[in-house]
């Protein structure tokens, strides 16, 4: 009998997952290297995004020289569950977003920006600056 009570509980369904479709909005980014990555957090915050429940993609924006570069930084990536999207493929250096779905403490955002830097520097490019999307 408690079994079966157990078994018949609903369980709650699963968020869907998020992806950098368009359908997103921007609530939170920072672009200047010398901003601390927890006043952006706490910015949210203060505009009523509920930072703790989240779901949010992260999503940095960063140059590489070449599809040589962007096809080694999808290969470092790919295993970390980064999708890689090139901006506009006939410009250089080449415009790339790497965004994933991700928690948001106020650590994260530095961390990952710290990972995006250097490999943009490793591979000839540069780190130019990250947003942070949510269901609108």
């Amino acid at each position: 009998m408690i079994l079966e009570r157990f078994l018949r509980r609903r369980r709650a369904e699963p968020v869907p997952a998020l992806v950098d479709d368009g359908t997103l909005v921007v609530v939170g980014s920072c672009f200047d290297p010398a901003r601390a990555d927890s006043a952006v957090v706490a910015e949210m915050r203060a505009a009523g995004v509920a930072v703790e429940t989240g779901p949010f993609v992260m999503r940095h924006l960063v140059t590489l020289p070449d599809h040589d570069a962007v096809a080694e930084a999808t290969r470092i990536l790919a295993a970390d569950g980064w999708a890689v999207t090139v901006v506009a493929a006939d410009e250089r250096p080449l415009r790339v977003r790497i965004a994933r779905q991700q928690v948001l403490t106020g650590l994260e955002p530095a961390r990952e920006r710290t990972r995006m830097a250097g490999l943009a520097q490793r591979l000839g490019g540069d780190a130019e600056g990250y947003e942070v999307l949510a269901r609108g």
